[in-house]
């Protein structure tokens, strides 16, 4: 079973079939403007403790996977976008594949959103946070703070410690 979640998004879900209608509105993001959009991906082949399993269909037979699923893709990223004064949105795809490098060399602005997500679930007690901690979401937003010109990524990491002495973690 592939499954995937939209992190911190959970309010603004589409149905499936509402993808392609450009009168339903899954949230706008303005010319010049940029999204960060973090997922959790399950692969097929991953037995997950959090996935349910599903036990054989007794009238169903299982349909195999097609050549592209054997591609090395890992998903298919699907946007649609309107033009300032448009009414009709256009569709892009993005094929995405896994470069099978650690976290820990994935670059700084990945590690970083990686940690502020963490911390959201953390904050609302999402029943998706697993085993997250206030430390644990330091040490991963730490990797992305090294060029932080701005402060606000340490700014970050000292709600981050103020957060985790308030719990009493």
């Amino acid at each position: 079973m592939i499954g995937d979640r939209l992190i911190g998004y959970e309010n603004r879900m589409l149905e499936a079939q509402d993808f392609n209608d450009d009168k339903k509105d899954a949230g706008e993001i303005g010319a010049g403007h940029t999204v960060t959009a973090l997922y959790e991906i399950v692969p097929a082949d991953v037995d997950d403790a959090d996935v349910p399993a599903v036990d054989d269909l007794r009238y169903q037979k299982r349909t195999r996977l097609s050549k592209d699923a054997d591609s090395g893709e890992m998903l298919v990223l699907k946007l649609r976008y309107k033009q300032p004064e448009g009414d009709t949105s256009t569709l892009i795809e993005f094929p995405v594949t896994d470069s099978g490098k650690p976290f820990s060399q994935a670059d700084q602005d990945f590690q970083f959103a990686a940690g502020v997500a963490a911390f959201g679930m953390l904050l609302r007690n999402s029943p998706h946070k697993g085993d997250a901690t206030f430390a644990a979401v330091a040490e991963i937003a730490a990797g992305g703070v090294k060029d932080d010109d701005s402060g606000y990524r340490k700014e970050f990491l000292r709600l981050v410690a103020k957060a985790k002495q308030l719990r009493g973690e």
